[in-house]
């Protein structure tokens, strides 16, 4: 039986949550992919090593918080993995580094020896064997997945703006590529990763991955890499539009963001407004503004139209999800937080300050990565 509240109203639990990180094991001094995440997998221990998984590069690893409930245990699980995975990557002669792209010229790019990522090889070729890259996955409790898909529809405008706040890979080959996240441009090769499509509903959604995967498209359902989806692995919908975060602290505040914006979609879905009807062109292209830009110029505004300041629609984000993120008593700490970020801006901003006042030195910039990736 459902809980109440004096007046008899059914209370709202708060939503549960976790969050993937996936981490580049860099050598210190040159920034050079080392491929020893399987020594590195091996050195973790107890719980760090349940929690860490394989990824598509030797030089990969990703670490993996259990479902939690508040912010104070998010933060506490984030801190422990990424202490414990830095701790391993440093006994095999490597620095684990919270970066969305590969820095520098990455040497082994051969996958792991495992029957799925052959074939993935075999299918997508070059693509396939990209340098690495680094994503941060926020998974928000919603076991309902005709309501997960309805939830997706609602986020599409949104997510522009998640992906902005989460800037992190200026850098390839050693040099600024002009974007603020080339992790994402770089990811747009693969055929099944993108905004997110509309969907009726379930059943439209399972057709179409099905349609997708006997065209030969996607290997399986798990490469659905739509930027939200209906975990194939968790009962929760899953958002993987952004870069890895340079520290816990912005991982945490993407994490209560995306919370924050499940909860005020599913309180739309239930109250029957309807998504906003985008064309696919346009999402497409506020996705690539985000990219671009980051939080630093402009972002393309979904619902009214035309270009707007970025820090004003992460004003008109926070104005939407302040409800949720009252329910959750996470109001405060987000402000806190999202101040800070106005203070030092993204993880890509930073980088680039790094940069300059070390008259383009990427090493320079290597320690300002290694250093953030355990700070707090």
């Amino acid at each position: 039986m459902a809980s109440t509240d004096l007046a008899g109203a059914p209370v709202r639990r708060p939503l549960t949550l976790g969050v993937e990180e996936e981490f580049l094991l860099l050598d210190p001094e040159t920034g050079e992919s080392l491929p020893v995440a399987e020594q590195v997998r091996q050195s973790l221990s107890g719980t760090a090593r349940e929690q860490s998984r394989q990824e598509f590069r030797h030089s990969m690893i990703e670490m993996v918080t259990p479902v939690c409930t508040d912010l104070t245990q998010l933060r506490t699980q984030l801190v422990a993995l990424r202490q414990a995975a830095a701790e391993a990557a440093r006994a095999a002669g490597a620095r684990l580094v919270a970066v969305g792209a590969t820095p520098v010229r990455e040497a082994h790019l051969s996958v792991p020896d495992e029957q799925r990522y052959h074939a993935m090889s075999r299918r997508f070729g070059p693509v396939a064997h990209d340098p690495a890259v680094c994503g941060c996955h926020v998974h928000v409790g919603v076991p309902d997945r005709e309501l997960a898909v309805q939830v997706c529809n609602q986020l599409r405008p949104w997510l522009p703006v998640v992906q902005a706040l989460t800037a992190n890979s200026p850098l390839y080959d050693g040099r600024d590529t002009g974007h603020g996240s080339w992790r994402s441009l770089q990811l747009e090769r693969w055929p099944s990763i993108g905004p997110t499509p509309h969907f009726e509903s379930v059943a439209d959604y399972d057709a179409t991955v099905q349609e997708l995967i006997t065209a030969g498209i996607m290997l399986d359902a798990a490469m659905t890499y739509w930027y939200a989806r209906p975990s194939t692995s968790y009962p929760t919908v899953e958002i993987r539009v952004g870069d890895v975060c340079p520290t816990v602290d912005d991982t945490v505040l993407v994490a209560a963001l995306v919370r924050a914006l499940v909860d005020a979609m599913i309180d739309r879905v239930r109250s029957g407004v309807p998504p906003p009807r985008i064309r696919s062109c346009l999402v497409a292209a506020a996705h690539w503004r985000a990219a671009h830009d980051g939080l630093d110029g402009d972002l393309v505004d979904l619902h009214h139209g035309g270009a707007r300041p970025a820090w004003e629609l992460v004003d008109d984000l926070l104005a939407t999800v302040e409800p949720a993120l009252t329910r959750h008593d996470d109001l405060d700490l987000v402000r806190g937080q999202v101040d800070r970020l106005r203070r030092e801006g993204t993880g890509a901003t930073r980088q680039r300050r790094i940069m300059a006042g070390a008259d383009g030195d990427v090493r320079a910039v290597l320690s300002h990565l290694i250093a953030q990736t355990v700070a707090g």
